[in-house]
């Protein structure tokens, strides 16, 4: 990635800050003092580059059974979002979003790996994320693993998730933030965009980072 594309990218984070919210209000409604107060120590750990460093190698499983990660992806540059198959709205928006960005990519778009990993695994099963993750774009690679695994990696990429069971019911809605994460083609972490911004808005900053085709001798 250039110095130049890196800077645009930062600058694009800079301005997140005013939309950083749980993705799903209902929910966040229910949430105490303290689940906000670590949703804002994760962002601003996010905003700012303090604790431990962002991102970082990792392995989860795809719905084939297969562990994949950034390892796989070397050469392309990677958009990373966490959700899960029941948010209403937050992940749908985004991943089609994320989809609209590769579209208007053109030819570039084969120079991006689009991912999901779920934060909802125990309902999130293989055969679920496979038809959930169809619908947006055929090379969408949907990611899961066990509690803990999903956990690890999540507080790597400093995303905040909760459970928040829904009153007089036995279901829960997940709590959870909603920005799409930039892996450069080292697979290393550069940024995010934050959540309604658009594929086409998407794709104009892509552009900037996608690595110069090789070209034959």
């Amino acid at each position: 990635m250039t110095r130049r594309a890196a800077g645009l990218l930062a600058a694009w984070t800079l301005g997140a800050w005013a939309a950083f919210a749980p993705a799903c209000g209902k929910a966040e409604e229910a949430a105490g003092t303290p689940v906000r107060a670590e949703a804002a120590r994760l962002m601003n750990e996010l905003m700012t580059g303090t604790g431990q460093p962002i991102g970082g190698p990792f392995q989860l499983t795809d719905p084939d059974g297969r562990r994949v990660g950034p390892a796989q992806w070397r050469g392309k540059v990677v958009l990373m979002y966490f959700g899960y198959t029941g948010c209403p709205d937050a992940c749908p928006t985004a991943l089609a979003d994320m989809a609209a960005a590769i579209t208007a990519l053109g030819a570039d778009g084969g120079r991006v790996q689009p991912v999901f990993v779920t934060l909802d695994p125990l309902r999130d099963t293989p055969a679920v994320l496979a038809a959930y993750v169809r619908s947006f774009n055929p090379r969408l690679v949907a990611l899961g693993g066990t509690e803990e695994e999903v956990r690890r990696v999540a507080l790597s990429y400093k995303v905040f998730y909760e459970k928040v069971p829904i009153p007089g019911s036995r279901f829960y809605m997940i709590d959870h933030t909603s920005f799409t994460y930039v892996l450069n083609e080292a697979g290393q972490y550069v940024g995010y965009f934050p959540p309604a911004t658009s594929g086409e808005r998407i794709a104009a900053q892509m552009r900037a980072m996608l690595p110069a085709p090789e070209r034959s001798q």
